[in-house]
């Protein structure tokens, strides 16, 4: 059973950075898409960005095109998420997850972590 960690959560100002990372245990990583997604509290959880087996191509949400990047280390079975000017709109709990081949779709995804919680403020 394959099993996602994600960490580096926390409170940061508008305009501030994090780098928030996902190891995962179970699978194979480099068989897998990553994606990352968030939710924010009321609405749905909303794709982020996914990066390739390979590590060679990215795709972004159009509300963080730009600003957050996505890489991976197939060798130590991580992805990271580095997000820079930060928006109090991007406060949400942040998820990684895998999967063969990319979706947008959070119901295309079997398996999550518990999540890690971004809080922008104002």
């Amino acid at each position: 059973q394959v099993q996602l960690v994600e960490s580096g959560g926390g409170l940061v100002q508008t305009g501030g950075s994090l780098r928030l990372s996902c190891t995962i245990s179970g699978r194979i990583f480099s068989f897998y898409t990553m994606a990352w997604f968030r939710q924010a509290p009321g609405k749905e959880r909303e794709f982020v960005g996914a990066i390739n087996r390979s590590g060679t191509s990215t795709e972004y949400g159009d509300a963080v095109k730009g600003r957050f990047t996505i890489s991976r280390d197939n060798s130590k079975n991580t992805s990271s998420l580095q997000m820079n000017s930060l928006k109090p709109e991007d406060t949400a709990v942040y998820y990684c997850t895998v999967r063969r081949g990319i979706s947008r779709s959070p119901g295309d995804y079997p398996d999550w972590g518990q999540g890690t919680q971004v809080t922008v403020s104002s």
